[in-house]
Parts: C-alpha cells; structure tokens; sequence
C-alpha cells in the first residue's frame, strides 16, 4: 500500500513526501540482473517512476493543480523504516542509497519527495490519486496531512475517492457530508425497503408524520452516539445491526399483514430507529476521516442529509404507493401482497446476515463493555417510555378511522 506525508509546514511550498512499492511500476522498467534490481544502474528508471508518481498523485491548491518545482526519488529495501515519520522520510529521500544495496524485483520501494510552490500555507489544500484505477478499493494510499497549525491528520484514499480535501473548509465539510448523508440512505436499500414496509399501511399525513417524526428522532440518537464512540467497537456488533436492520423489515411486514395498532407501530418504530441508527453510523465512521477540524459540523450535515434523502424517497414513494394501492392492487390484498414481497426479502437478508453473525467471535465481557451496554439499555429504556407516553396522546382528527381500521378499507 502506499503511503504518503503531505506537509504546508515550509513558508511558500508544500511538499508530498510518498513511498509506492516497486510491484506498481512495471512501465519504469527497471534494470534487473537476474533477480535483483541493478541499483547502480536505475536512475533514468526512477525518474520514470517520479514523472509516473506526479501523474497519478496531484496536489491542489484551492481547487488549482500545482505543478511541481522540484521532485527526488531513491530505491528503500522492505525493511526501511524512514517512514514512520514525515522528518525521518524527507531526509531519507535525499540520502543515496548506499553501494551494494540488494533489492529484489518487485520488493522494494520508490521513494519521492515532491515540492510545489503555493501562494499561501493558509490556503485550501486537497489531493487526488487515480493509481491502479483497474484495482478499485484495493490501492489504497495511506496518507497524512501536516498542516502548519495543528498536529497532522491521517486517511486513506483511493482512486475512487475523488479530489479529497485535505483543510476544508467549515461550507465545504457541511457540503460535502450532506450529500454524503443523501447517498447513503439512497443507496440503503434496507433502510429503503423498511421505510416502506412503515409507511404501506399508514393514511393520512397525521399518521405518516408520527411515524416518521419517531423514527427520524430514533435514529438520529444512535446516530450521534456512535460517532462520539458510545457504540460496541467489538466485531460482533456490525453483523448483529446488520442481522437487526433486516429482522426489523421483517416484522414491519408480518405486522401489516396481520394488523397494525397505531401506539404500538410508533412505539416499535422507535426501536427499530434505534438499531437503524446504527447502521447509518458505519458510513459515516467510514468518511470522517474527510472532516478536517469540523467533525461536528460533519457530523450534523451527515445527519442533515439523511433526512434530506429520507423525505426525497417519501416524497416519491407515498404517491406511487398510492397509486398502486388504487388502481394496480387496491385494498387489503394489495397491501399483503406488498408486505409479503418485503417480508420474503428480508428474511433472506436475516438469514445471510446471521450466518456472518454466527462465524463472527464474541468477545468475553469486561468492565467497559457492560457499562456500555448498560447505558444503551437504559438510553433504549427511557426512550421507549417516552414514546409509549407521546403516542398514547397523538391526536387524530375528527372521524378518523384507527390504523387497524384503516388499513382493512380499501
């Protein structure tokens, strides 16, 4: 994997200090005696690989590509350490190797630092790598920024992340994780398929809204606890959401068919929102490295954008969904016909998830791992309480029908 310091830390420059392995560079052709390498013999074949290395890596200064003003590269056995640290790699690079160095094919290192001339430290830097785009996920560059007013910050890119912003800016990270966030609950299509299976009995905008105001709350509160580390870190625990998430679409189904009681659907609601929650965090655990210095803005833009992309979905679902509840399949049929569909799809997720959840180790308990399932359960507790009280009181409209009713009529 490569890896790679990125530093603004000198007056008018900044420079990309990377180390790539030599496997990834079978077009600089490297002169080999037998099975090593000919050290002495490779610098027109490492100057090929530092014009390779600035056409796959570029730095941008405020959206502008930098060119560079100076580059260097060395060959670095497997076993250097030089880069644990961005001082001890950018000294290394000036060193020569030393004579009689053996490096076999494909085992060793290119190492470059890259300088660029910038207008100013304080601007906004960002970075894109587009090596081995046939590998996808699997190149990945391990990379840190060392900006000149903090400590540094590290993340891992590929070819697929795009331009990533290395200092961005407080508009730019709001931005950014709100279409995070739409993408994510679009691309869910477990969130997807129980957003429906909640909604396929429901009539009137009173209804609608109860259920969806409590599941939106729901998850957004597992949400936040998950990104400030009050979530199970153990193995286990993402299969068990997984297996959760797919249970819950599940039960939502068999429920419309058997009959639904408003109190009840909102209460279960909710602690099906909770395990959603979840879900929802992994993908932005995933991204946060992308945050910069603003993770709580991020973190509430993420939370922004689900909800953006939640009511997006309803806005096209309700009326399709009544559209096919009125004239393709109209009364109580059409709505079992529907919940089964989702029902049989999601016991075969449920089946799939729990058997990775079955290989999956537990962890023997400890300390910290009890009081963190402690706070869930009372966290869980309390707001089931609050949500058997809230719906007790919903109100409805004069005449209206009660969700069991309702759901019968066609």
């Amino acid at each position: 994997m490569p890896s790679a310091h990125v530093s603004d830390r000198l007056d008018r420059y900044a420079e990309l200090v990377v180390r790539v392995p030599l496997y990834l560079f079978k077009s600089a052709k490297f002169p080999v005696s037998n099975i090593e390498i000919d050290v002495d013999k490779s610098a027109p074949a490492v100057q090929r690989a530092l014009a390779a290395i600035q056409q796959d890596i570029t730095v941008f200064e405020n959206d502008r590509p930098l060119v560079a003003s100076h580059a260097a590269g060395r060959l670095s056995l497997p076993s250097d350490r030089s880069f644990e640290s961005y001082e001890q790699a950018s000294t290394h690079v000036a060193d020569p190797v030393e004579r009689g160095t053996v490096i076999y094919v494909d085992q060793g290192y290119v190492d470059a630092r890259i300088t660029y001339p910038i207008r100013s430290p304080g601007s906004e830097f960002s970075i894109r790598s587009t090596a081995g785009p046939e590998l996808g996920e699997y190149l990945k560059v391990a990379l840190r920024y060392l900006p000149q007013d903090s400590g540094g910050r590290a993340m891992v890119i590929t070819s697929a992340s795009g331009i990533v912003a290395l200092n961005p800016t407080f508009a730019r990270a709001a931005a950014g994780f709100t279409r995070l966030g739409i993408a994510h609950i679009l691309t869910g299509f477990d969130h997807l398929l129980f957003l429906l299976c909640l909604v396929i009995p429901l009539r009137g905008w009173r209804q609608i809204f109860a259920v969806v105001t409590i599941f939106t709350v729901a998850h957004s509160f597992t949400l936040l606890g998950s990104a400030f580390d009050l979530a199970p870190s153990a193995a286990w625990f993402p299969p068990f959401v997984e297996t959760a998430i797919a249970a819950s679409i599940v039960y939502m189904a068999l429920e419309n068919i058997i009959g639904v009681n408003l109190e009840r659907r909102v209460l279960i609601t909710g602690l099906f929102g909770l395990v959603h929650g979840f879900g929802f965090s992994y993908g932005l655990q995933e991204n946060f490295q992308f945050a910069g210095s603003h993770l709580i803005v991020s973190l509430f833009a993420f939370n922004v954008g689900i909800e953006l992309g939640q009511i997006l979905v309803l806005v096209v679902m309700l009326p399709l969904l009544e559209v096919v509840r009125r004239y393709v399949l109209p009364g109580r049929v059409g709505m079992i016909i529907l919940s089964a569909i989702a029902a049989d799809t999601g016991w075969h997720w449920m089946l799939d998830r729990a058997a990775v959840l079955w290989q999956t180790p537990w962890p023997r308990p400890t300390i910290a791992g009890i009081a963190v399932l402690a706070f869930w359960v009372a966290g869980i507790l309390l707001a089931a309480g609050g949500v058997s009280f809230l719906a007790k009181r919903l109100p409805r409209r004069t005449g209206e029908a009660p969700l069991a009713h309702a759901a019968v009529d066609s």
